[in-house]
């Protein structure tokens, strides 16, 4: 039997309409801007209507995503959303997703490791497709309307986090897609940033006192990025049967800091050319900051060609992160 491969076909993004810039920030915080754009590439940031969704936003992406593939609803087998500020804690709002994009009798979930939920969910999309025959085209989508959790007088937060949503339509080939891939997560620094009310553990009281927040709670070491994401795509790439790490065409991290990206491309000694940030216009978007970022580089003509080797990682809360590597 031939062996079966998972592609990446066409992506697809959705940016919300309110831009609100660095000087919003001033009459709740200070001046911010200076220090946003230098120490974090943060120049403004869109911002999610008020009647907006995650599952608006990713229906939005998906549709773009699908119509580039020239696929419509009906030619789905699975729809995976990774997010972790759902519409709901429960039902998962990929199964809400199937609903608004009408598409039918097909398995739905979401994936929950904070920022790095988009690439695990690319990761389990594309062993979904290696192993059954009924799944070839599938709907991978990252979400984020992190600012409906937002303390606006909280200066440690405020400032960073966007929302939007990107989409890719990942299909059953015969040539080489996906790689390798490599998931670890540090546990003991689960207390580092999440939101920690309205779940089990700390559920919404009756009066809304505690209504649920993104937080800096204990701190994590500063270059944890930096320090953990270079071993992690040696790695992977080992894994991926490459030579080396020059063997990557295109790298996609992360966007929370453009000074982060710039030093680990340093450490694996590769061009600046090789990567690309969209933190500066539309801020931090946290699971769909990758699949944006991504879709973003493409339209521009500078993102990856056919034959490429493009790396994906990413970081989340936990802490948790994830490498993928794939064959474009």
């Amino acid at each position: 039997m031939t062996k079966r491969h998972a592609k990446i076909i066409s992506t697809g993004r959705y940016v919300p309409e309110r831009i609100m810039t660095n000087a919003e920030f001033e009459p709740l915080i200070g001046d911010v801007d200076a220090w946003l754009r230098e120490r974090v590439g943060i120049k403004e940031r869109h911002v999610a209507a008020t009647d907006e969704t995650t599952s608006d936003m990713c229906t939005a992406a998906a549709r773009q995503a699908l119509e580039r593939a020239d696929l419509t609803p009906t030619d789905v087998d699975l729809i995976v959303v990774g997010t972790d500020t759902p519409d709901f804690i429960s039902p998962a709002t990929a199964t809400i997703l199937q609903h608004k994009l009408g598409a039918k009798d097909i398995g739905t979930f979401d994936v929950n490791c904070a920022c790095a939920s988009w690439v695990a969910g690319v990761d389990i999309a594309a062993k979904q497709i290696a192993v059954d025959t009924d799944i070839n085209n599938v709907l991978v989508i990252g979400g984020y309307t992190m600012t409906r959790f937002i303390d606006y007088h909280d200066k440690y937060t405020c400032t960073l986090f966007a929302d939007g949503a990107g989409a890719v339509v990942m299909s059953a080939s015969n040539e080489p897609g996906f790689l390798a891939s490599k998931l670890i997560s540090q546990g003991q620094y689960y207390k580092a940033w999440g939101i920690y009310t309205g779940g089990a553990s700390s559920p919404v009281s009756d009066n809304a006192v505690n209504r649920p927040v993104i937080q800096f709670v204990e701190k994590f070491p500063a270059t944890f990025n930096s320090d953990n994401w270079p071993p992690l795509i040696h790695q992977t790439v080992v894994k991926a049967g490459l030579n080396s790490v020059d063997e990557v065409n295109f790298f996609v991290f992360t966007q929370l800091n453009k000074n982060t990206i710039k030093d680990v491309m340093q450490q694996l000694n590769q061009p600046l050319g090789k990567t690309h940030w969209i933190m500066d216009k539309w801020g931090y978007t946290g699971a769909a900051c990758i699949p944006m970022a991504l879709d973003d580089a493409l339209v521009k003509g500078i993102g990856p060609r056919p034959g490429d080797v493009v790396l994906f990682c990413a970081s989340g809360g936990g802490l948790a992160m994830a490498c993928v590597v794939f064959k474009w």
